[in-house]
């Protein structure tokens, strides 16, 4: 049977009780992340957790977790769990207070909860059996602190609605500057003769531990050009390849945004390139 942690026990989803009072359900008042694993080994499992703590700081969580404790609690959820690919699905928020007000209170005790979800299989560089996304773009309206992994997601869901009611797997956002900012849940690169480029970190961005690590692997391979710079939505539009990335798309190629077919509609060759590298090292990072 299939189990969760909540709060140091392990138990039937069905068992696991949050109060209505929790500020993770009254205000999406928390952080969260979500951790690939393949055959039991987890895929960067410390960034996530820095980037974690890094999120819990920044909205004056307070929570005595451990690298450790964390590692347990999803090597444990692993094994109590069936299926050779999973997610983890780490989520900690402020916790339950006796009234509901805007502002943080004091001595309150964070709930923590996570569990597992079944990933399809580990992405593939074969372009004929790849998971290929059609996408829409749309002008991005969420709130200014994006770089911050937050539960409170409903522009998120609002801008991937957008493309699920069009039919596609994801929607591509940009700036009042038509400036390309990142997806409702993935981050954006694309290809032109021959570089690579994605958007610089900033508070618009999430700083995505996928995008960390085809930084770090392209950037290993001396042959292969990659950048980070501000990209222009009519530069997406004419890009020679389009990817989104994300811990459970790793890299995605994109073959087409609204109705514009990016390079000749299938996976490009940069993209089985990266795709390849990444498959042979990503966990060395």
């Amino acid at each position: 049977m299939s189990l969760v942690y909540l709060n140091g026990q392990y138990m039937p989803p069905e068992e696991a009780k949050i109060s209505p009072m929790d500020r993770g359900f009254l205000f999406g008042d928390g952080i969260y992340e979500v951790v690939p694993a393949y055959h039991g080994k987890m895929l960067g499992f410390d960034a996530h957790v820095a980037r974690m703590r890094d999120g819990l700081a920044a909205i004056e969580i307070e929570l005595d977790y451990s690298g450790d404790t964390w590692r347990e609690i999803c090597d444990t959820l692993i094994s109590k769990n069936p299926g050779p690919n999973q997610g983890i699905y780490l989520h900690v928020s402020r916790g339950t207070d006796s009234k509901r007000n805007h502002a943080y209170p004091q001595g309150v005790k964070p709930t923590v909860f996570a569990f597992c979800f079944e990933l399809p299989g580990e992405p593939t560089n074969d372009e004929s059996t790849a998971t290929s996304y059609q996408v829409s773009l749309e002008q991005d309206r969420r709130w200014q602190r994006c770089n911050i992994k937050s539960t409170a997601l409903l522009g998120n869901v609002m801008h991937y609605q957008t493309g699920a009611r069009a039919g596609n797997k994801e929607t591509i956002l940009f700036n009042a500057k038509d400036e390309i900012t990142e997806a409702s849940s993935s981050n954006v690169f694309i290809v032109k003769d021959g570089i690579i480029s994605t958007p610089p970190l900033d508070n618009q961005i999430l700083p995505g531990i996928t995008r960390w690590l085809i930084l770090q692997i392209v950037h290993s391979h001396s042959e292969l050009k990659i950048q980070e710079r501000v990209i222009s939505k009519e530069e997406l539009l004419n890009a020679d390849e389009v990817w989104i990335t994300s811990a459970t798309k790793e890299v995605g190629p994109v073959v087409k945004v609204d109705e514009k077919v990016i390079g000749e509609g299938k996976p490009g060759p940069m993209w089985q390139r990266v795709q390849t590298l990444f498959t042979a090292h990503k966990f060395d990072y």
